[in-house]
């Protein structure tokens, strides 16, 4: 038997796999922590905040993450610091964009009279602004495959959020303003990490071109329109819920989605792989290996997801009492997570739909795929709530948006893609994970030397 070795560990889809359930389990930890000391309706409104901040963070992500991914994985040397400079002239004028229109509403902040709107206006700035340079730094080195670098910058930042979280709780200084203080700090902590260790190149910023930020700003209209839209999508229900039921409902309602992080991790991690594979094909012209690439990693985690749909049938209650504690046992969270667990099983072929559509340079399709989404989500989620009265409404009605934005994606991708179906999905993910299984075994079960 091989006793697996450190250096085993230095494959990027480990590495990757390994970022992301770091960044899992210091989240479930911070949820753990604030829903064990905070009352549901101030966890209502951190959700609430954590939803505005996201949507500001997916404008700046979705206008040039994929854009960077696209123009500069696989490229030249000379071209590639002309697109990271862009990139970073890009995102930096966009951050300071957002901060200004946030302090527009300062001077009127002392006529609003509503705690979330409040926190909202307070905080929302400075936040953006905080971020600019851990983000860019991400999306860099996810194009460059160093998943072990992006390991250690999450250890600061999630870990040093942790810590923080302790302090403040052993001092028993728990509050929503004090969070949200921590929250900036961890953020400036790890971008000044990224800065000194030169993992940012944001010395390349002298070589941007107009020529350049043209093309990332005509791409990135589209990804930024979809990407804004898909997080829009995300918190739909959180702004339907609050204002329909409360924030308490909200709580409730956050705890299951707080556990889909089982699922995120596996999305996240072969996403971000298969993204840059992906984009290194297409700037080779070579949509074959493209097509093989987007079928096999979205067709493995189809096959994943069925076990583990099943298990959190039968193990949905342990897992919301391990979350959140005792409060949240016998609420809606945990018929809720079984739902969210069996439309997951479709996640996977839709999250790689979208990601193929806009890696050909197809990001308006996405875009139009993902408002399709919203408008099926958004109605039934305003009906269901209204027909049933409580989350369950908002919960049951999710899967009729998944399966029109995979019906949607599908359809143009088959048009564009030849030899791409759902059964090839399917064959090829299964296959593929036979294969892994084999080796992994091979390796360290069936080896005698």
């Amino acid at each position: 038997m091989h006793i697996p070795k450190l250096s085993d560990l230095n494959n990027k889809h480990v590495l990757a796999l390994i970022g992301n359930l770091v960044i899992a389990v210091f989240n479930v930890v911070t949820m753990a922590l604030l829903l064990r000391t905070m009352t549901k309706p101030d966890v209502g409104v951190w959700f609430f905040f954590l939803s505005i901040y996201s949507l500001a963070d997916a404008l700046r992500n979705g206008f040039l993450s994929t854009g960077t991914m696209k123009f500069y994985a696989g490229v030249a040397k000379e071209q590639a610091q002309v697109v990271l400079g862009s990139v970073w002239f890009l995102a930096i004028a966009v951050s300071i964009g957002l901060m200004l229109l946030d302090a527009c509403a300062m001077p009127f902040i002392s006529m609003i009279h509503n705690e979330q709107v409040i926190l909202v206006i307070k905080w929302f700035g400075v936040t953006v602004l905080s971020s600019v340079v851990f983000n860019v730094t991400f999306w860099i080195l996810v194009a460059d495959e160093n998943y072990l670098r992006i390991l250690a910058l999450r250890f600061v930042n999630s870990g040093s959020m942790i810590v923080a979280l302790v302090v403040m709780l052993i001092l028993k200084k728990g509050s929503l303003e004090n969070l949200l203080i921590i929250n900036f700090l961890t953020n400036c902590l790890t971008s000044l990490v990224c800065v000194v260790f030169g993992y940012s190149r944001i010395k390349t910023i002298w070589n941007r071109t107009r020529k350049s930020m043209t093309e990332l700003a005509h791409f990135g209209k589209y990804s930024l329109a979809t990407n804004l839209s898909s997080n829009l999508l995300g918190s739909a229900d959180t702004f339907i819920i609050t204002a329909m039921l409360g924030p308490a409902a909200l709580a409730i309602y956050q705890v299951p989605n707080k556990l889909m992080e089982i699922v995120e991790i596996l999305l996240r991690t072969f996403v971000g792989t298969g993204m840059s594979g992906m984009a290194i094909a297409q700037n080779n012209n070579n949509m074959s290996h493209l097509t093989y690439i987007s079928q096999k990693y979205a067709g493995m985690l189809t096959w994943l997801f069925i076990p583990l749909a099943i298990g959190a049938f039968f193990f949905a209650d342990l897992a919301i009492w391990l979350l959140a504690g005792k409060q949240y046992v016998g609420t809606e969270a945990a018929n809720i997570f079984r739902v969210f667990m069996f439309v997951a099983i479709l996640y996977p072929i839709d999250r790689f739909n979208g990601v193929t559509l806009d890696i050909i340079h197809l990001p308006h399709i996405n875009f139009y795929k993902v408002i399709i989404m919203i408008v099926v989500n958004v109605s039934t989620t305003f009906l269901g709530i209204y027909l049933f009265k409580n989350i369950y409404g908002a919960a049951c009605t999710f899967p009729f948006a998944i399966v029109a934005g995979l019906g949607f994606g599908y359809y143009h991708l088959q048009k564009h893609l030849p030899g791409y179906s759902i059964k090839n999905i399917l064959s090829t993910g299964w296959v593929e994970s036979i294969a892994f299984v084999k080796k992994m075994t091979q390796k360290y079960v069936g080896d005698k030397s």
